[in-house]
This record gives structure tokens, C-alpha cells and sequence, in this order.
């Protein structure tokens, strides 16, 4: 089952404007280790946006690590890449 890892104090923001809140979230997989992706929670009435998997880690701290070492930039990639 997916957790939250964090939700960012920054947003994106699509063309049009809309702003998206973004949140990492992460699973256990079978192996122990734990993969990691981004969702974009939209502020008005458009669909959520996830990207696939960003990253794979040992363990769940080391999943929040990465999501806590993630800068503005690097979401707008993110968001680029989601669907």
C-alpha cells in the first residue's frame, strides 16, 4: 500500500496557471526496497497528475531522504513528465 512521504510547501504551476500541490509517495516492494514517485494534486476541478517511478531505495528512511533533498527544479521536471 502507497504512504505519504511528504507533501511540499512549494506548488507547480501548469500553462494555463492552475496551481498543483505535490506529494511523494512510496511502496514496499517484494525485495524490501521501497519506490518512489510524485502526484500533483490540482487546485481547481483538473485530474491528479503522477509520474512513474522516480526513484528506488533501501528502506523507507533512505525514500524519505530523497523526497526531503528535493528542490523547486526538479518538480517542474516531474510534472513535465507526469501524466
Amino acid at each position: 500500500m502507497a504512504e505519504l512521504i511528504q507533501t511540499y510547501a512549494e506548488v507547480v504551476r501548469d500553462a494555463g496557471g492552475e496551481e498543483y500541490t505535490v506529494h511523494a509517495y512510496g511502496e514496499e516492494r517484494v525485495d524490501g526496497t521501497w519506490e518512489g514517485w510524485l502526484e500533483f494534486e490540482p487546485s481547481g476541478g483538473s485530474a491528479s497528475r503522477r509520474t512513474g517511478r522516480e526513484t528506488t531505495q533501501p528502506d523507507r528512511d533512505a525514500l524519505a531522504y530523497w523526497a526531503s533533498g528535493l528542490e523547486p527544479i526538479y518538480l517542474d521536471g516531474a510534472f513535465a513528465r507526469a501524466s
